[in-house]
């Protein structure tokens, strides 16, 4: 079998499938595409809607979600929460099917990711975040109608008050906390919508969703 396609052709601003930049994960990607060669196995490119008002910055491909399937949050039950979220408020046409050729698309936003790549125990480190960082400050760059922005999790965090222009040690991460950064842009925060913090409680869906409800208050308060 072969890799799936991408939902949507790459961008200039995404990396190469082939990206050298990270010796780490190259290595995983390598050791994966010979134990799965039907699996994406490459950097993740970015997906919805080109004229959103709402980008949402993840961490990192799952192994078995977007690592997989070549869709960000696709495949595993951190998609399940999110795109469920996303359908209730809207911002989603069509039915999430866990698969990148489900037919799915947003409306009004799009998904970027800190780290494009899979990393080992999905914890890149400082070295890999900063390398892939270039690749979503020209993907935001990008997006003349995005003034939402919603990082899920620390890391997703700190990078985008970095890209956006912040400065991290008065943009403290908590969830539901609301970051105005300097170019009038605003950043929610909210704990990632991984399988681990739903089992344990630290995110339940009415927490996700009060993100998002806060968000479309923003968005209609421009």
């Amino acid at each position: 079998m072969t890799a799936p396609t991408p939902p949507m052709p790459l961008a200039p601003s995404e990396p190469s499938r082939d990206c050298p930049h990270c010796p780490r994960l190259v290595a995983l990607r390598d050791q994966l595409r010979d134990a799965h060669a039907d699996w994406w196995n490459a950097p993740v490119p970015a997906f919805g809607d080109p004229d959103a008002w709402l980008a949402i910055i993840g961490l990192a491909p799952g192994k078995h979600g977007a690592n997989r399937t070549g869709r960000p949050f696709t495949g595993d039950a951190a998609g399940d929460l999110l795109f469920r979220t996303l359908d209730k408020f809207g911002l989603s046409e069509g039915s999430y099917g866990s698969a990148a050729d489900d037919g799915l698309t947003l409306r009004g936003a799009i998904i970027l990711n800190a780290v494009k790549c899979l990393p080992p125990e999905n914890k890149p480190t400082p070295a890999e975040i900063h390398a892939c960082r270039p690749f979503l400050q020209r993907q935001a760059a990008s997006l003349p109608a995005a003034r939402v922005f919603v990082a899920l999790g620390q890391i997703a965090h700190q990078s985008a008050v970095k890209i956006l222009g912040g400065k991290l040690p008065k943009a403290r991460f908590a969830h539901l906390a609301e970051h105005r950064m300097p170019q009038g842009h605003m950043l929610i925060d909210s704990y990632h919508c991984s399988r681990y913090n739903q089992n344990t409680g630290r995110l339940t869906p009415d927490m996700f969703e009060a993100v998002f409800a806060r968000a479309l208050e923003l968005r209609a308060a421009r």
